[in-house]
């Protein structure tokens, strides 16, 4: 867990919601929540990080986690959402039934920001990183499970196909129409 020291983004923190970084693995969750939690002054919870011996096990095997895999780590997360002040956390949430339960446990607004990008790309950052537990085969079943958030206004989506730089100057540009505020200096306290 990372998180900032801006007194200022810290004030800020208390005037917005928690956040989900979603999207299939290597879509770049870590790498965009990190900045975004630097951006807004708050904690920032790397998802992967709360999955169990088991699940993890699992995954270095090659194994698809199924849904019962998947319930206790969704409710962890859903109790980081649920304390203030606010954080922003990764989590792939590619279901439908995921998000949902993601709201119920958290008992508050979340803004989800969907990382969408191609197998292409997926796959060749996904084989670019190391000593990660997920390998490239389980993209495909990743990618079988994705429901898109299509009707879901709580969700911002991003193509991947761009800076990172720029993917979170979208995603802060977002958040700030989506919580109400007309600049992103406005979410940050100009931090």
């Amino acid at each position: 867990m990372s998180t900032a020291a801006s007194p200022q983004a810290s004030d800020a923190g208390r005037s917005f919601g928690p956040v989900v970084v979603m999207g299939a693995s290597g879509c770049g969750k870590s790498t965009i929540g990190e900045r975004l939690a630097d951006y807004l002054g708050c904690p920032f919870v790397e998802g992967d990080s709360l999955h169990s011996p088991a699940n993890v096990g699992k995954m270095r095997r090659g194994i698809p986690l199924e849904d019962a895999d998947r319930w206790p780590w969704l409710d962890e997360i859903g109790g980081l959402l649920a304390r203030r002040p606010p954080v922003v956390v990764s989590c792939s949430a590619l279901k439908r039934s995921y998000r949902e339960r993601l709201r119920a446990v958290a008992g508050r607004p979340i803004t989800f920001v969907f990382l969408q990008g191609s197998r292409a790309t997926l796959a060749r950052r996904m084989g670019g990183r190391e000593d990660h537990y997920m390998p490239p085969s389980l993209l495909d079943s990743q990618l079988a499970t994705l429901e898109l958030p299509s009707g879901e206004t709580d969700v911002v989506t991003i193509e991947i196909d761009q800076s990172p730089e720029r993917v979170v100057a979208l995603a802060m540009s977002n958040l700030a129409i989506r919580w109400g505020r007309s600049t992103t200096e406005e979410i940050t306290g100009g931090v």
